[in-house]
């Protein structure tokens, strides 16, 4: 009787050493829990339409209209057509975020075009999608980005010739281990970072055009005489500069991602769109005016860094401004690109459509660590033997095939989900127009001008189906095997854990 009563008095003394730990710990654990939706949501419920705006008109600016000019024009050979390009895409960019805009009113869920796709058409285009989003588009982009970066940080540096391209390289893969450092330490400095890159785009942007306005006012206006004279006109070729166009338009859809967090969104997300995207239409063609009232067609196609050249020509002596900016504007781009990753990753690895330690956050820094440098190792593969122009052709190829599937869900949703509340409903005409839009695109370039990387492309993304019914259907047992151990093990390395956990 002695022993049990001993035993029944230390078991007693365990379950209160529990209860208070328990206790103790569970402050620590709510903390965990709202740093967690932090980083799932790190602008919490404060974005109005001012700021609905500037995240439009901040993510969309970047490195693409430092970039792109020479490409669309390269397609189109003439100045009148390349300014009507940039209008198009503008417009194009305008239509398909409404669409988004009606989509994210109606399934308010985080991950974008994922939610959308798993609504309408069920999860093998959904998991499609995440599939190359975390393989291709993504990535790629982030490498888009940052090659920009390093061809004008390199630039002033080799007057009068290109940079070699193992410097721009170098550059390149520096600035992406720099940037993922720095969003896998800390959300804050990421923040800090983004807000101070944005404010040094626009003043770069507002340089140029203002430049290009007093120049025209001057009579500087030789080259937008004849301005369709010898251009060359085809589907293909307008399909390649929309390419171009379009991909200095990237980021129209960026508002979905963050549904949750804007006041009244049913108000101040289509506003945001119909104010926000026509305002970098007009200031992506008139920087694109100012660039040709310095250089003829012939020179901008020959400048290694469009923007250097202008203010070579234009600010002297103090050209170093534009390069200095637009380093900083790409580098925001980056960041940007970086600082988002984790929603679509988090959203795919809750429906167990990634492997889970992608979805799981840093135990110290409450960052989404893992994603951030899985998406910093896969963009410095695509550098090594990647351009920008081919880059751009088959990220813009594989990002519009998604694009044109999420606005056909909508259409599709018109008819198989009428329950659904729409608070904003766009005239079905809009989405019929941008899925018509899309199909050319992603056709266009391959019945024209058909080139291997496209077929490479398409096998890549339906080589999807193969790894959903081996990992995620069929779910085999030897794959949970290898995973298991390999996930324990980098929890521990990184120091991550799944965000239920930090939640319960």
């Amino acid at each position: 009787m002695g022993e049990e009563s001993l035993k029944r008095r230390k078991g007693e003394a365990k379950g209160r050493e529990d209860r208070e730990s328990i206790e103790s710990h569970e402050p620590q654990t709510m903390n965990l829990q709202k740093q967690a939706k932090l980083f799932l949501f790190p602008l919490g419920l404060c974005v109005g339409l001012i700021s609905g705006i500037c995240m439009i008109v901040g993510t969309i600016i970047g490195s693409g209209i430092f970039v792109s000019p020479k490409s669309v024009l390269a397609n189109v050979e003439a100045v009148g057509p390349c300014l009507t390009i940039w209008a198009a895409c503008g417009i194009l960019a305008t239509l398909g975020a409404l669409c988004f805009a009606e989509l994210g009113t109606m399934i308010t869920k985080s991950g974008g075009e994922y939610p959308y796709l798993m609504e309408a058409f069920g999860p093998i285009p959904a998991f499609l999608f995440s599939w190359t989003s975390l393989l291709v588009t993504k990535p790629s982009s982030f490498a888009i980005i940052c090659l920009s970066f390093a061809e004008y940080a390199s630039a002033p540096f080799y007057p009068g010739c290109d940079p070699p391209q193992a410097v721009i390289k170098c550059l390149a893969a520096a600035a992406i281990v720099v940037i993922t450092i720095v969003n896998s330490l800390s959300v804050k400095l990421g923040s800090y970072l983004q807000n101070f890159l944005t404010a040094a785009k626009m003043i770069i942007v507002t340089i140029i055009i203002v430049s290009g306005i007093v120049l025209l006012a001057q009579g500087k206006t030789d080259n937008f005489k004849d301005s369709f004279k010898g251009s060359k006109i085809s589907v293909s070729s307008i399909s390649l500069a929309f390419y171009n166009g379009l991909w200095a338009y990237d980021g129209w859809n960026q508002l979905n991602y963050i549904t949750e967090e804007l006041k009244n969104p049913y108000r101040n997300l289509p506003l945001s769109i119909i104010i926000g995207i026509p305002l970098v239409t007009v200031c992506y063609v008139l920087i694109n005016v100012s660039y040709f009232t310095v250089m003829t067609s012939t020179e901008l196609l020959q400048s290694q860094a469009v923007a250097v050249t202008f203010g070579d020509r234009v600010l002297y002596p103090a050209s170093w401004i534009v390069p200095l900016f637009v380093v900083f504007s790409t580098l925001g781009s980056a960041n940007g690109t970086c600082f988002t990753a984790g929603r679509l990753v988090y959203v795919a690895g809750r429906e167990g459509h990634v492997l889970k330690i992608l979805s799981y956050i840093s135990v110290k820094h409450l960052t989404p660590a893992p994603a951030i440098i899985f998406y910093g190792a896969i963009a410095i593969i695509y550098i090594i033997p990647g351009d920008i122009d081919s880059l751009i052709n088959y990220f813009s190829f594989a990002v519009w095939i998604f694009y044109g599937l999420t606005v056909l869900a909508l259409i599709v949703m018109r008819f198989t989900r009428k329950e659904l509340k729409r608070p904003i409903r766009v005239p079905i005409i809009i989405p019929v127009i941008v899925t018509l839009v899309s199909i050319v695109l992603v056709l266009a370039p391959i019945i024209s001008a058909p080139e291997l990387p496209y077929l490479y492309c398409t096998l890549f993304i339906l080589s999807g189906l193969i790894v959903y019914a081996l990992f995620v259907h069929l779910k085999f047992s030897w794959a949970q095997k290898i995973s298991k151990p390999m996930t324990m093990h980098l929890q521990m390395l990184l120091e991550v854990v799944p965000e239920e956990d930090v939640t319960e």
